[in-house]
């Protein structure tokens, strides 16, 4: 039995993640900061899901969550750093307190998330970073901020990776996926996207979550310093 955290799980790609852990008999601390509902909701039929509340913008929130964690088991086996927020307006509306807020969240987040659990790992441990393409290649200027983010989430797991060997930390890129966060784009651009992924549609969460559950498995124990990307193929 794997003991996992995974941030920003109470819903969407997160929750499928934890789902597919639980459902394979392991113990998953369920991160979640504003739907607990949700949360309590999506994970009622799992005895082994242990809700977490926690800002992972904010560092004392952090420091609190890692505290109950250590208090209730030895180690961790598992990491998954999901937890991300985008704010899209036009570049002259990006205000500052909203650019930090991405860069706080989706960056600095799962550094101070690994920061304070480090030591609850072990060498056979594993990390894995949910980035995005859109921090490789596919760019947005209304999303400029989220863009860098994810850039720098790249950058941090391959720093990572050097520093924790023999703790392993791959990222995943993901394209678009079928979440709460993309339920509201208009269905014109929506075909418009499509047209430039090979497989013609956006991705199932569980499509990608199985990507996760495999690199955090034995089966992936030579992956490291990796940015796996689940696109369907993005052109």
């Amino acid at each position: 039995m794997k003991k996992v955290l995974i941030t920003g799980a109470s819903r969407g790609l997160g929750a499928e993640i934890a789902k597919l852990f639980l459902e394979n008999g392991d113990l998953v601390y369920i991160n979640y900061n504003q739907s607990k509902d949700k949360a309590q909701d999506n994970f009622k039929n799992y005895p082994n899901a242990h809700l977490v509340k926690c800002d992972v913008s904010n560092e004392e929130e952090i420091k609190e969550m890692i505290n109950t964690i250590k208090n209730e088991v030895d180690y961790l086996d598992v990491i998954v750093n999901n937890a991300g927020i985008a704010i899209d307006t036009m570049v002259d509306d990006k205000t500052m307190a909203n650019f930090q807020k991405i860069i706080d969240t989706n960056l600095i987040g799962p550094f101070l998330v690994v920061k304070y659990a480090r030591y609850l790992l072990k060498n056979t441990s594993s990390i894995i970073n949910i980035s995005s393409t859109n921090g490789i290649d596919t760019y947005y200027p209304y999303s400029l901020d989220y863009d860098a983010s994810k850039a720098g989430l790249i950058s941090l797991t391959h720093n990572m990776a050097v520093e924790l060997a023999p703790i392993r930390v791959n990222a995943v890129a993901p394209g678009w996926i079928n979440t709460d966060m993309n339920k509201d784009l208009d269905e014109d651009f929506i075909k418009k996207e499509c047209e430039h992924i090979l497989l013609k549609r956006f991705a199932d969460p569980k499509e990608v979550a199985q990507v996760v559950f495999f690199l955090a498995s034995d089966e992936a124990s030579y992956i490291n310093n990796t940015v796996i990307r689940v696109d369907g193929g993005f052109r």
